[in-house]
């Protein structure tokens, strides 16, 4: 796996011909598997003798992956993405109440009122410059002011918080700046917890340390900082991707936005598609077989570590017909992708990102009608890393605003 990342889509094309599971060298030549045909990812992801607890990770228990690891916070994190059982439930349980499509759907006015502050934004921009790069100042602003509006983390944090989660999810970091990261990521969610402790407001963050105070069996600090780099990292880095890759997307393939726009595919079928087609996550870690495990006909051996290999299962020729590689709108069984996880560990913030990019996507184009790509979508650079799927930069033109019409 290249830790520099770039397009997975042609990695994934590869590996398939191997199977729909394959063996590959993480970062460090640690031998790992990565498993990308959709049938058997569903099937591994809901596996019982799979397991997410890093207790399970041979090489990381023989002492044969250094502190300095580019992927070791994705398995030593304490919370619920490195729990199991009873453990992940408890973790979960803490926090699912807030994302329930009940609860989300009532952020939809905050929400709306984010989008259209952005946009004011971006139209302001525009008007000095006709190029305006909207990954930075749209698809990321809306994601990171959501989730830390939810879990009360001040302003002052923000910008910090998305530089180091940039670091973390980064598979291409030296030892020195993967450590430095994670410490500081730490230390500045430690602040955040500590101002909430002193002053509780109506946020996640005052509710988890109000359970862990009238209950310290229920979470312990190094879980609530676990669960706060979880949420802010996954709260904001997977719906910036989701975004950013379904304007490319749609500038790229302007029949189907005219599909949109005459009514006959909504703007629900673009971020599904979006999501089967071109995953925000390409390859997550990790899982870890508890037995020797056999997928598709490939032994996964006991202890090894296993991605998740989103990207390939969305473009499975197996899943989604001879045409898997086709941005299609009017696809059958478009929402049958795995991007979202499976399982016990499906993502909990799915129906949030889902809202968040629906109502960016939507209120984007009616206000920018004329929105394209300012340079070619072959042209602009990859995501650092293999984890995350996307680009760095996303200039657009966003043409006359419709609103000054």
């Amino acid at each position: 796996m290249d830790p520099a990342g770039g397009c997975p889509h042609a990695r994934n094309a590869r590996l398939m011909e191997r199977g729909a599971v394959a063996p590959v060298v993480l970062p460090g030549d640690v031998p790992g598997m990565v498993v990308l045909g959709h049938d058997a990812l569903k099937e591994f992801l809901a596996h019982p003798d799979v397991a997410k607890d890093a207790r399970h990770f041979a090489a990381l228990a023989d002492g044969r992956i250094p502190p300095g690891w580019p992927l070791r916070t994705f398995a030593t994190v304490r919370g619920m993405t490195t729990a199991d059982g009873d453990d992940h439930r408890r973790l979960r349980s803490l926090v699912s109440r807030a994302f329930t499509i009940r609860r989300v759907e009532g952020l939809r006015p905050r929400i709306e009122q984010l989008v259209d502050e952005l946009l004011d934004g971006v139209a302001r921009q525009a008007a000095a410059d006709p190029v305006v790069e909207l990954r930075s100042r749209f698809a990321l602003q809306l994601p990171m002011r959501v989730i830390c509006e939810l879990f009360g983390v001040d302003e002052e944090f923000r910008d910090r918080l998305h530089h180091l989660s940039s670091q973390v999810v980064s598979t291409g970091t030296t030892p020195e700046e993967a450590l430095a990261a994670n410490k500081e990521m730490v230390t500045v969610l430690a602040q955040v917890a500590a101002a909430r402790a002193k002053e509780p407001g109506d946020d996640l963050t005052s509710a988890l340390i109000a359970a862990r105070e009238e209950d310290g069996d229920r979470l312990s600090q190094e879980e609530l900082i676990g669960t706060l780099i979880l949420f802010v990292i996954a709260g904001h880095e997977t719906t910036l991707n989701l975004i950013t890759n379904a304007v490319r997307a749609l500038c790229g393939h302007r029949d189907q936005l005219a599909l949109v726009r005459a009514g006959t595919a909504t703007w629900t079928d673009v971020v599904e598609e979006t999501l089967r087609w071109d995953s925000p996550v390409s390859y997550f870690p990790f899982r870890y077989p508890t037995r020797d495990l056999t997928v598709d006909g490939t032994v996964i051996p006991r202890g090894t570590p296993v991605l998740a290999g989103y990207s390939g299962a969305g473009r499975d020729p197996a899943a989604h017909g001879p045409d898997a590689d086709r941005f299609d709108l009017t696809r059958p069984a478009k929402n049958r992708h795995l991007s979202l996880g499976h399982g016990a560990h499906y993502c909990l913030g799915a129906p949030l990102a889902r809202l968040e990019a629906t109502v960016a996507l939507e209120r984007l184009f009616a206000r920018f009608p004329g929105l394209d790509l300012a340079v070619p979508d072959d042209e602009l650079p990859a995501h650092a890393g293999f984890v995350g799927n996307s680009v760095r930069r996303l200039p657009v033109r966003p043409g006359p605003d419709a609103r000054e019409r």
